[in-house]
C-alpha cells in the first residue's frame, strides 16, 4: 500500500508540473505558426500492445487522449511493430529500417549501429529543435550524438528550452506499462477483474486478471501524461500545425505477448491527428509498420525520405479522405526477432525467428526450433527460468499450475518449443491457438507463404536468410546478468 500511495503521490505532482507549464507565466511562447513547417509529436509507451485500448473493444479502461486522437484523425487497426522487443523495435522506429539491417542493433540491450541515420537527426540538421523525454533509444549504449536528440527532464524543460524560430520535433518515451507493476494497484483504483479480457492463451484465474488491471493501470497513466502534453501544444497554439502520433513499442509484457511473432507480441495501437492535414474520424484496414513513421516524419517536415529505408512514408494514406482500405499495396507486414534475453541455459543465443502477417494468414519460420523460445524453462544465461517472459504473477501462476487441466495447453502453448513453421489461419483462429503448417489441406498456403516471406528477406539483406546468422548472437548483451 505505501509503494502505491509513493506512486499515486508522485502521479499527482508529475500531471500539475505537466499541466501548469502551458500557462503564461510558464515563459513559455505561443508561436505564429501560419506559415511554420510542421511540428512533430511521437508519443510512445514501453510494451502496450494491441487491443488494450477502448476504441479497439477492450472497455475495462480510460483512455480519453488516444479516443480524442483517432477521432481527429486516423485510428489504425492494422499497424505493427519489425520487433516484439524495445530495442531493435525502436531501432526500427528510428531508422525506418528492418531492425536485421542495423547489426547489434536486432538485438535487445545491444549497442546503436554506426553508419544508419535516424529520423531526428536528420531533421535537426534541417532545422528542427529535436529532443525526447525519458526512454528513446534501448536499452542498450547509444551512439556519441543521440539518436533521439537531446534528453530533457521533462516536457516543459524541452519547450521552455526551444527557440522561437524553430519546428519542434518531440519523442515523449513513456516508461508504461513496463513492468513490473505495483501488485493489486489497477483493483485499488476502482477497476474490475471480471471487466477484463483474458486471452484464451492465458489461465483465467483471479491472480491473471488481476495482473491485467495494473497493466492497465500503467496504460491510463501513459494516455494521461500524453494529453498533458498535447495541452501544453495546445495552449501554445500550435497544435493544429503538429503531427500527433500515439502508439507502444512492442506487445504487453505477458506469456505469448512480448517477445513473440504472435499478433499478442507484434500488433500495437496507432493512432495519428494532423490538424486539417489528415480528415477526422477515420478508421484504416492498410497494414502499416512503426518503421513506416521514419520516412512519414521527414516527408511531413518537406525533406526526401533516405534510399537506405525499407519502410514507406504513410503521406498517401495520409492524405486520402477513404476509410478502410487506402492503399491496396499495404497487404502485409514482416516482423522478426533475434535476441530478447540469453535465455537459453548454457550459451548466448537467441530464438531466430520471422513472420509474415497479412488479413488471412499469420506465417512464422523458426530458424532454431532446437532452443526454448520464451527460454529454458530451468534455468537461463541472463538468470531466471523462462527469462524471455518477464517475471510476473501472470507468469508464476502459469508455472505454478502448469499440470492442471486448465492450464496445462496454456503452459505449452506459452512455453514450449515450437517446430519450424507456424501457420495460423486467422479468419478460423484469431487468437492464433493452432498452427495448421503440417496439415495437407494448408500445404500450398505454407509454401507459398514461407517464398515470399523468404524472396522478401533475400531483397532486403537479412543475413538470416544469407547465411551469416550466426552475427547475431556474437553481439555482446549490455544488460545485467541476474545470476
Amino acid at each position: 500500500m505505501n509503494n502505491y500511495m509513493t506512486r499515486r503521490k508522485f502521479l499527482k505532482s508529475t500531471g500539475a508540473g505537466l499541466s501548469a507549464v502551458a500557462v503564461c507565466s510558464s515563459g513559455l511562447m505561443a508561436y505564429e505558426t501560419s506559415a511554420a513547417r510542421t511540428n512533430i509529436l511521437f508519443c510512445i509507451a514501453d510494451d502496450w500492445g494491441w487491443p488494450h485500448a477502448p476504441l479497439y473493444g477492450d472497455k475495462a479502461m480510460q483512455m480519453p487522449t488516444f479516443d480524442r486522437v483517432a477521432a481527429n484523425g486516423i485510428l489504425f487497426n492494422n499497424a505493427f511493430v519489425t520487433c516484439p522487443s524495445c530495442t531493435p523495435s525502436r531501432n526500427s522506429i528510428l531508422t525506418g529500417q528492418y531492425p536485421w539491417r542495423l547489426g547489434a542493433g536486432a538485438d535487445l540491450w545491444s549497442e546503436f549501429p554506426e553508419g544508419p541515420q535516424t529520423y531526428p537527426n536528420l531533421l535537426e540538421d534541417n532545422g528542427y529543435f529535436t529532443g525526447h523525454y525519458r526512454k528513446a533509444f534501448g536499452p542498450g549504449k547509444d551512439r556519441e550524438r543521440p539518436t533521439a536528440g537531446q534528453s530533457f527532464e521533462s516536457v516543459a524543460d524541452f519547450f521552455r528550452n526551444r527557440p522561437p524560430d524553430k519546428p519542434f520535433c518531440f519523442w515523449f518515451g513513456s516508461s508504461d506499462p513496463h513492468r513490473p507493476y505495483d501488485w493489486q494497484s489497477g483493483v485499488k483504483s476502482g477497476m474490475k477483474p471480471e471487466d477484463v479480457q483474458v486471452p484464451p492463451c492465458l489461465p483465467d484465474a483471479k491472480e491473471v486478471r488481476t495482473d491485467i488491471c495494473d497493466y492497465y493501470l500503467e496504460v491510463e497513466r501513459f494516455d494521461r501524461e500524453a494529453g498533458q502534453a498535447l495541452k501544453i501544444i495546445e495552449e501554445m497554439g500550435e497544435l493544429d500545425n503538429t503531427l500527433v502520433v500515439i502508439s507502444g513499442d512492442n506487445g504487453w509484457p505477458f506469456p505469448r505477448g512480448k517477445s513473440n511473432l504472435y499478433d499478442l507480441g507484434v500488433h500495437v495501437p496507432l493512432a495519428v491527428q494532423w490538424g486539417g492535414r489528415i480528415k477526422k474520424g477515420r478508421v484504416v484496414e492498410d497494414f502499416v509498420s512503426l518503421a513506416d513513421l521514419a520516412p512519414t516524419f521527414l516527408e511531413a517536415a518537406g525533406l526526401q525520405p533516405l534510399k537506405d529505408m525499407t519502410s514507406r512514408s504513410l503521406m498517401n494514406v495520409f492524405g486520402s479522405d477513404k476509410s478502410g482500405t487506402v492503399d491496396q499495396s499495404r497487404d502485409h507486414v514482416l516482423t522478426g526477432k533475434e535476441r530478447h534475453t540469453p535465455a537459453q541455459a548454457d550459451n548466448m543465443r537467441g530464438t531466430p525467428m520471422r513472420a509474415i502477417r497479412n488479413r488471412n494468414y499469420l506465417y512464422i519460420h523458426n530458424f532454431a526450433p532446437e532452443l526454448w523460445p520464451a527460454g529454458d524453462p530451468e534455468a537461463s544465461m541472463w538468470g531466471p527460468s523462462l527469462g524471455d517472459i518477464d517475471n510476473s504473477p501472470t507468469k508464476s501462476y502459469l508455472v505454478e499450475h502448469r499440470e492442471e487441466p486448465g492450464v496445462k495447453r496454456c503452459y505449452e502453448l506459452c512455453c514450449a518449443k515450437r517446430p519450424a513453421e507456424e501457420l495460423y489461419n486467422l479468419r478460423k483462429d484469431p487468437d492464433q491457438l493452432t498452427n495448421v503448417a503440417a496439415e495437407p489441406d494448408y500445404a500450398e498456403i505454407t509454401k507459398n507463404l514461407k517464398d515470399q516471406l523468404m524472396s522478401e528477406l533475400r531483397e532486403s539483406g537479412d543475413p538470416r536468410v544469407l547465411g551469416q546468422g550466426d552475427s547475431f548472437d556474437n553481439y555482446p548483451y549490455l544488460g545485467e546478468m541476474k545470476k
